[in-house]
Parts: structure tokens; C-alpha cells; sequence
């Protein structure tokens, strides 16, 4: 249990990607954190497709890159559509965005969410995090109109209430807690509904490709087609709401009558057999997933990922404004803690507010003008450039808005790789709680600091986003003016 009188700064519901996110850069600070997870990891979860701004920045800052990078995860260079007008199936690769490219960063992985949200978590762990698995967070406590605590359950039954500065809501789509916050509205464009299921023995895209995300349209919708492992392959079909009298007949004749609409996809499943047992052995349904929040902090409250917004499994940005709102939220909290005079806690939670919906802004309309499927490739990129404003020909604003890296500061990587490398240094045990302060990280490499790091001496520090606008910290913990 948790003592009563304790007085935490920062207590984080949920652990999956934003909440390990948050909770990790906090505690890193020195500062007092508490998750609160209601299931037992490793649990099943879906989402399995990431970007390179998740791996190489996020979870270098998190200081657990290399053991993603060991966990023998499926390596994704880019994806393949068979998508809009042209029949045939057409390729991105990360690497034709000169960014990713110099900053080592042109690919990502297909995970096992199982398996890498348990690395986040136990990471968190490390870090200084105390986190208490099967423990339900029933209500927020308010008081004077600003959230200062918690009520749970554990997984005895017993109730018990927690207080803190800040509560960080990553308790996900089904959460309850963004109510207290403001309104939930959902998109009137994509109410879609997801079916998926996997599959062992699945063919495999020609290498290099062979691990690429493969989306894939037909009449009713699209498929998108996720090699988990060399056998395992994570398959959903995407279909418009008013076909959804199609599960009527049931989920397993419902998926063979699509896979039998989409020939890139029977074909690739020919020799496949549907998983029936363990936690990939059942289809699963998510319904009207598209949605957002009118507000996404009120004092003392923040909301992170799917607590505050979704937009749609195609380009696979879930698990990417997971952790890109988890690591704003953090810079918010640390700066906030601080105390200082110039960066109240209304200015910081503007610039998180700011960030984080101009990233679900651009993917929005993006992702709207992309489900015109009467449409050429060239004319998806000329949208990506049109909205992230930018002279960039061929499809580099493509790569870059689909890889997470259209608002995204590129320092994120430089800092991310910096602190990897910093943790790696502590491997003998010389700080067994792995904390980074900031002091102990602008001397990592300071050189690198002062060049703006990886993408040329040429390159100008940050601007603010807007008039009155915060920029971050060179080690990327905090906000700055």
C-alpha cells in the first residue's frame, strides 16, 4: 500500500508506451513517480508497427535502445500500398528522408506489444519508477478545481487513495478520466471499425522488404498485413461502419470473405493458418476509434495518448503520439517542478497543448486526403508537402510526416542516442538506478550539443512554435525560453 501522507510529484495511470514514457523522464529528474497498472505485463496489446522517431529518440532518451535493439524485433525500412489508383503496389523507404538518413534512423521495428511494452515498463522500473501492476485507478480526486490524487484498488480488493502535484492519464482508449477534462468528440470521417487476428506461416514481402508494413485496399476497406516474427503475421481488415452488419455471420466467415476481396492478401496467406491459442488466438473488434479531446490537461491533470486522441491504424501513429505526448508531458512536469518565476504551469502546459495537437493535426488531414483512394502516389506526397509547408520534392515530406518526424524536433534522436550512450556507461553498476540529471548529461558530449549535433553546424537552434513559445532544452528534458 501507499502511505497516506505521502506527497508524490507525479502519479501515472497506465503502463503501456505513454505512461512508461512520462513516468521514466520524470523519475529521471530525481523526482518521485507512481504507476498504477491495472493488468500483469507482459498482456496483450495492439499497435504493433512503430516509427523511427519512437525507437531512435524516444526510447534512447528512455535509455533503453539497446535493449530494443537486441530483442530480436522485426526491422521495418519503410511499407508497401496497394493503394489509390495505381494498381500496382508502391514502396517508401525511411531512408529517403535525408534527416532519418544522417541521423542513422532510417528504419524502426514490428514488435510484439507484449513484449515491448514489458521492456518500457521494466525499464521504468529502473529508473527510479515505482510501479505497482494490478492496481485499477477508479476516480481522480479534485480539489478546488485541480486534481490532486488518485483512488484505486489492488489486487486484493483493498482501496487506498494517492496525492500528487501532477497525475498523468495514459490509462488508454477505454479510460474514463479525460471526462473531468473536457469532451470527447469523435470524427465524423473515420468511423471505421478494425477486425484482426493472426496468422502463422504467412509469406513475406521480397528483401529488403520482407519486414515492411504492408497496407492494402479492396472494396469494403483496407488490410493492413504486419510480419510479427518469420512466422507471425498480425492481419486486420479496416472497413467502414455501415459495413459492419458483415460480423453478423461471424468473425472467422467476416474475415474470409475480405481476405477473399483482397488477391494481394490471399496470396500472401495461401499456405497460412489462422493462430487459435495463447493471447493471438482470438479475433478482435475496435470500433469507432477515431477521436479526440476538446482539452487534453486541466490543473493538475494531463492526458496522453489514447486517453486524449487517436487517429487511425494506417500509418501506425499510435504508439508514436503515445510517446511524443508522454515526452511533452515530461518536459512540462520537470519544468513546472523547477519552480521558476518565467515557466508557470499554464505557459508549459500551452506548449505541450501546442505540440501535441499540431502533430495529430497534421496526420489528421493527412490521413483524410489519404483515404481518397482515386488518387496517384505523386499526389500523396504533394499533400504531405502542402501540409507541412515545405519545398521538398519527390516524397521526402511523405517519409517525414509518416515517420513521426514532421513536427518533431530532429534533436530528439542526438539526445536520445547521447543518453543511450550514457546509460550504457553505467552498465557496471556505477549507478544501479540509471537517474540522468541534467548536469550529468550536457557533459556526455558537448561538442555535439554545441553543432545542434548531427544535422549540420549550419542548422539553427529551435524557434518557438508560436509567439511566446517554449523551445527544449538542449538535453531535452525541460522547456526554455
Amino acid at each position: 500500500m501507499i502511505e497516506q501522507d505521502e506527497k508524490l510529484d507525479l502519479i501515472v495511470i497506465g503502463g503501456g508506451p505513454a505512461g512508461a514514457t512520462v513516468s521514466t523522464l520524470v523519475a529521471m529528474q530525481g523526482h518521485s513517480v507512481l504507476l498504477l497498472e491495472r493488468e500483469r505485463f507482459p498482456r496483450y496489446q495492439i499497435g504493433e508497427s512503430l516509427l523511427p522517431i519512437t525507437v531512435h529518440g524516444i526510447c534512447g532518451m528512455l535509455g533503453c535502445l539497446d535493449e530494443i535493439k537486441s530483442a530480436n524485433f522485426v526491422k521495418k525500412y519503410g511499407a508497401m500500398f496497394r493503394w489509390g489508383k495505381n494498381p500496382e503496389p508502391w514502396l517508401f523507404h525511411f531512408e529517403n528522408a535525408r534527416d532519418l538518413k544522417e541521423a542513422g534512423a532510417s528504419y524502426a521495428y514490428q514488435v510484439e506489444r507484449s513484449k515491448f511494452d514489458h521492456i518500457l515498463l521494466e525499464n521504468a522500473k529502473r529508473r527510479g519508477v515505482r510501479v505497482l501492476e494490478e492496481h485499477t485507478v477508479k476516480d481522480v480526486i479534485i480539489e478546488d478545481g485541480r486534481v490532486v490524487g488518485v483512488r484505486y484498488v489492488d489486487e486484493f480488493g483493498t482501496a487506498g487513495t494517492a496525492r500528487a502535484r501532477f497525475v498523468a492519464d495514459a490509462s488508454g482508449n477505454q479510460g474514463q478520466f479525460h471526462k473531468v477534462v473536457g469532451d470527447r468528440v469523435t470524427s465524423e470521417f473515420f468511423q471505421n471499425l478494425a477486425l484482426f487476428c493472426y496468422f502463422e506461416n504467412g509469406k513475406r514481402l521480397p528483401a529488403p522488404a520482407s519486414g515492411n508494413i504492408l497496407c492494402a485496399t479492396f472494396d469494403n476497406g483496407w488490410f493492413w498485413y504486419i510480419p510479427l516474427s518469420d512466422t507471425l503475421t498480425s492481419v486486420g481488415a479496416v472497413i467502414a461502419r455501415e459495413h459492419a452488419d458483415r460480423l453478423r455471420k461471424g468473425h472467422d466467415e467476416a474475415m474470409r470473405e475480405f481476405i477473399d476481396a483482397c488477391p494481394l492478401i490471399k496470396e500472401l496467406l495461401a499456405s497460412a493458418t489462422r493462430v487459435t491459442e495463447g493471447q493471438y488466438g482470438k479475433f478482435r473488434v475496435r470500433r469507432d476509434y477515431s477521436y479526440s479531446d476538446t482539452q487534453f490537461w486541466m490543473p493538475g491533470l494531463v492526458l496522453l495518448g489514447d486517453a486524449a486522441c487517436f487517429i487511425d491504424p494506417v500509418f501506425s501513429t499510435g504508439v508514436h503520439l503515445a510517446t511524443y505526448s508522454g515526452l511533452l508531458a515530461a518536459r512540462t512536469i520537470n519544468t513546472i517542478l523547477q519552480d521558476l518565476p518565467d515557466l508557470d504551469e499554464e505557459r508549459c502546459f500551452l506548449e505541450f497543448d501546442t505540440r501535441y495537437r499540431m502533430e495529430f493535426r497534421n496526420l489528421y488531414r493527412f490521413l483524410v486526403a489519404f483515404y481518397d483512394f482515386n488518387r496517384e502516389e505523386d499526389s500523396y506526397f504533394w499533400e504531405a508537402r502542402k501540409i507541412l509547408n515545405t519545398p521538398e520534392r519527390d516524397n521526402e515530406a511523405f517519409v517525414r510526416l509518416v515517420a513521426g518526424v514532421s513536427t518533431v524536433e530532429m534533436d530528439v534522436f542526438d539526445v536520445g542516442r547521447r543518453i543511450s550512450d550514457h546509460v550504457r556507461s553505467f552498465s557496471d553498476g556505477e549507478d544501479p538506478r540509471g537517474l540522468l540529471k541534467a548536469e550529468q548529461l550536457v557533459n556526455i558530449d558537448v561538442k555535439g550539443i554545441g553543432e545542434q549535433v548531427r544535422y549540420g553546424a549550419e542548422r539553427p537552434a529551435e524557434k518557438p512554435r508560436f509567439d511566446g513559445g517554449l523551445v527544449p532544452t538542449t538535453d531535452g528534458f525541460f522547456w526554455t525560453t
